[in-house]
This record gives C-alpha cells, structure tokens and sequence, in this order.
C-alpha cells in the first residue's frame, strides 16, 4: 500500500473483499444476495443495484452469509452499484404506487375484453421503458387487443407473461402448514420436480392434503431430504426381502433410515428392530434356482410332454 493510501481515511473507509447483504426489490418480496463495497449499510438503505435490464432500486433487509467457501470467489445474484440518490428515492417510493396503479386498471380491461385470465403481478422497470403484466390462464389467451389499450395508457413496451400456479404462489407469497413463509417465495430461485416417487422414499402419508402445497402441487420441500433418504436406504435390505442374521431368519417389513434400522418379523412371527450393528452383517437367503425347481416340478408330475413324444 502507498503512503498516500496510508494517509487518506477514504481508502480504510473501502473494504478489500466484498459485503454481501439480502436485498428486495418489492415490499414482502423475495430475498436476493447482493455483494458490494459498501461497509455498514442498515436495514432499509435504498441502493442502485446492477441487473440484466439496467439499474434498478432495491431496500437493504440486513447482512447475508458470505457464499462460497474460504479461498473462493463469493458468488451473489446481484452487484450494488452504489447508494440511492435523492431523485432516485423518491421515484422508488412512488414506484410501488404506479405498478398499483397499472394492476388496478389491466383488471379493468380485462374485464372490458372480456378475457379468461386472472392478473397476479404488475412490474414496471425503473427507467420506465418496460412493463410486465403476469397472469394465469387455463387455456391459451388472444390479448392483442388488451396490450394494445395498455401500450396506449401508459405509452411503454408492454409484455404479457404467462405463469404457472406454482410461480402465481411465489410471487403472492403465503405460509405453508410448518408455519414458516413459503420457500418459494422466500429464497428458491428455480423450481425443482417434485415426484410422488420422493414422498414415498421417505415414507410420508400419499395424501394429497398431507404433501401438497397452496398452490395445490407437491410440497418443494420433498426434495430437500429426498437424496438422504435415498442414501440411508441404498445398503438396506429392502422390504419383503428373507435375511439371515447370526444364524436366525427374518422377513423385512420396513426400513427406518432415520435410526439406520429395519423392522423385520422372526421365525416365531414377532416383529423386531434390527439397529445398524445386528444388520449390517445380514446375507440373503438365496432363492432357488429356476432350473431345480422346473427339475423338481417334473420329478412330481412325472416327465415333460416333450419326453413324452
């Protein structure tokens, strides 16, 4: 480092790695990860943020966690570019207001056109040159004419973007029966597929109340343990199978991958838990092979037609 760098308090005042910070750019909006050189910045501080379409506003909600490991680049969604200006503050307050606006009067043409489609979301670019409307519909929409009036109300590029139930539910938000805010509106980014196969890995109740979510698909949240399970279970003897432990046969009921156990059924009938040490060393009790048991059926019912002739 210079003398100069050593002597000027704006050079201690930068920090030499990144500060990453939760952002959101809608009031009860989705929590995105922002990095930038900006020390001690307070919950509520508006910044100018980088994004694909321009700069765009966005309220500080607190620290985040610095990703990627130690040594790593820490990776964040988006870059802060700088602090919000006074001009800048202003049109951000007033933003949520104009997209309130547009929301109120697209459903007002909707109507008029009468078009099958429910609006769920309003957002405007900051620097006014786009609006998107999002919207569910259960067939396909002609709203050439409905683009047409709004091009015409508020003189701007106008996209029409339809959206799936799944992605209505993020963007309105809610909490789901664990009493937490939807994950997917709090922090999932893409939306995994979710399968019936991953409720049953980890033997959950097939009832749709039970494992569906508001927005009426399987819960996001199967996916999370789904791959432990799968793991827990890949060395398990599997259910139905006959095993031979110290000498004593059993019958597999169930697996129990939480406790690395099994619940099998012993010769006297009676169900027991086998933890991890008593069946790790289990064999298979080999079934017959196909080839005796046809050499056996044969030697019951006398020789084969084929002998026969």
């Amino acid at each position: 480092m210079s003398t100069n760098e050593n002597n000027n308090p704006a050079f201690e005042a930068v920090p030499e790695e990144p500060v990453f910070y939760r952002l959101q750019f809608r009031q009860g909006g989705q929590h995105f990860t922002g990095a930038g050189f900006f020390p001690g910045l307070l919950a509520g501080t508006v910044v100018m943020v980088r994004t694909d379409h321009g700069i765009e506003p966005a309220r500080i909600v607190g620290y985040s966690p610095i990703c990627g490991c130690r040594g790593e680049k820490g990776q964040a969604s988006f870059e802060i570019d700088r602090l919000a200006k006074g001009v800048e503050l202003e049109k951000f307050v007033n933003l949520a207001e104009s997209e309130e606006v547009a929301f109120q009067d697209c459903n007002s043409l909707i109507e008029k056109h009468k078009l099958a489609m429910h609006l769920v979301r309003v957002e405007r670019f900051f620097n006014g040159s786009k609006m998107i409307f999002y919207f569910t519909a259960d067939n396909r929409v002609d709203f050439r004419a409905l683009v047409k009036d709004l091009v015409q109300e508020f003189r701007t590029r106008v996209e029409m973007r339809q959206v799936g139930v799944r992605h209505e539910t993020k963007m309105i938000g809610g909490v789901g029966t664990c009493g937490r805010e939807l994950c997917c509106s709090s922090f999932i980014k893409e939306f995994d597929s979710v399968s019936i196969k991953m409720a049953k890995e980890q033997d959950l109740p097939l009832n749709p109340t039970k494992i569906s979510g508001v927005c009426n698909r399987l819960l996001c949240c199967l996916t999370y343990e789904y791959d432990t399970y799968k793991k827990q279970r890949k060395n398990m003897p599997k259910a139905g199978k006959r095993i031979k432990v110290d000498g004593e046969q059993f019958l597999v009921k169930r697996q129990v991958p939480l406790q690395d156990a099994i619940v099998a059924e012993n010769s006297a009938g009676e169900d027991v838990l086998l933890k991890k040490d008593q069946w790790t060393s289990f064999q298979t009790m080999v079934k017959e092979n196909p080839e005796k048991k046809r050499d056996r059926k044969k030697g019951r019912h006398g020789s084969s037609p084929r002998e026969n002739k």
